[in-house]
């Protein structure tokens, strides 16, 4: 058996790159709207205390000058009433604190990384927008399947926005980022290309360490190929009869060890190869996701992930369900002799 080769590395672009910061200066819409209504609601609450508090000063003056009431009393009901605007006052001001202890951090961290406007997303829409398309729609898949299974849906999305990040290190090397453009791996040797297309998954996990991801979202970069193999390249370099040793063409990663990392791999998988399906219908494209799952069990890939039967069933379907909804029958407009005008609601067949 001919003994694996030796790639030598490429080049890392960057390398001394400064780490990009996480923590933008707005958060996402749901965030914001979050935000919102919690301060909308205790403004409320403290604009009821204030008209409560007037009624009340209003009443003791009126009592006190009646003689109902002593003056002595009157003052020390009146700072029991300012020390109670203080401390809302003072409850206002900690409320991001308070927040912080009452709700899980990493559940805020995550909606806060769900915004397209932070620094690692928007370089990857800027400079591999192929990839960010497909981690977009990865990101949909999977927060689809973690909801049929009970699983953390908003982990597995932002799991997704973020498993190719790594890609942003030689973006043009992966297919979704080729447009126009020649596929360097034309004239690359096949463990050559296989190292520089498993290298994406190091470099992923690198960047996230340095721009401080939560663990889990780590986790399921490192995790999302597992330790599969590239196969089309491992065949590359096999075609000519020569036994090859598989270990070179597999990623350095470990299986998914979560339900959120697996069902990212295999919504990874599901998308990329129902990406290139033209006027498939819903059959075809939940054959093309059954085969892909199944050629991932079959590899071990999802033995650690703590994924049942049923699971994987559900997460089959939830796939099949949204592809196909991507790939729906188009209506097909009359011809418009004045010009590019959209079709009329009358001229729409149902």
């Amino acid at each position: 058996m001919r003994g694996p080769l030796k790639p030598s590395p490429a080049p890392m672009r960057d390398a001394g790159r400064q780490p990009s910061r996480l923590w933008p200066r707005s958060g996402i819409m749901s965030s914001d709207a979050g935000r919102r209504l919690v301060l909308g609601s205790f403004a409320l609450i403290a604009l009821c205390f204030v008209v409560v508090a007037a009624l009340f000063a209003i009443a003791a003056g009126v009592a006190a000058s009646s003689g109902w009431l002593g003056w002595e009393a009157v003052g020390t009901l009146a700072l029991g009433v300012v020390g109670g605007g203080i401390a809302l006052a003072v409850s206002f001001l900690m409320l991001p604190v308070l927040a912080r202890f009452s709700l899980r951090d990493d559940d805020i961290r995550l909606l806060e990384l769900c915004d397209p406007g932070s620094p690692l997303l928007r370089e990857l829409m800027e400079r591999a927008d192929g990839t960010y398309n497909h981690s977009i729609m990865t990101g949909a898949l999977a927060e689809a399947a973690a909801r049929s299974i009970g699983a953390n849906a908003l982990l597995a999305r932002v799991g997704a926005y973020y498993h190719d990040i790594g890609k942003l290190e030689r973006p043009h090397f992966f297919a979704e980022n080729q447009s126009g453009m020649r596929n360097p791996h034309d004239g690359a040797a096949p463990l050559q290309s296989a190292f520089i297309i498993t290298a994406h998954v190091r470099d992923g996990v690198a960047m996230a360490e340095r721009a401080g991801l939560p663990r889990a979202v780590i986790d399921i970069i490192g995790q999302h190929h597992g330790n599969s193999l590239v196969t089309y390249f491992y065949r590359r370099a096999s075609a000519g009869g020569e036994v090859i040793d598989e270990a070179p063409f597999r990623y350095e990663g470990e299986p998914p060890r979560t339900r959120e990392a697996a069902l990212v791999m295999l919504a990874d998988a599901a998308e990329a190869s129902a990406r290139g399906l033209t006027d498939a219908g819903p059959a075809q494209i939940e054959g093309v996701v059954r085969r892909v799952v199944a050629t991932k069990i079959a590899d071990g890939q999802l033995s650690a992930s703590g994924m049942s039967d049923e699971d994987v069933e559900a997460a089959v379907v939830a796939y099949a369900k949204m592809l196909a909804g991507l790939r729906h029958a188009r209506v097909e407009y009359p011809d418009d002799a004045e010009g590019d005008r959209d079709a009329g609601h009358s001229q729409l067949q149902p």
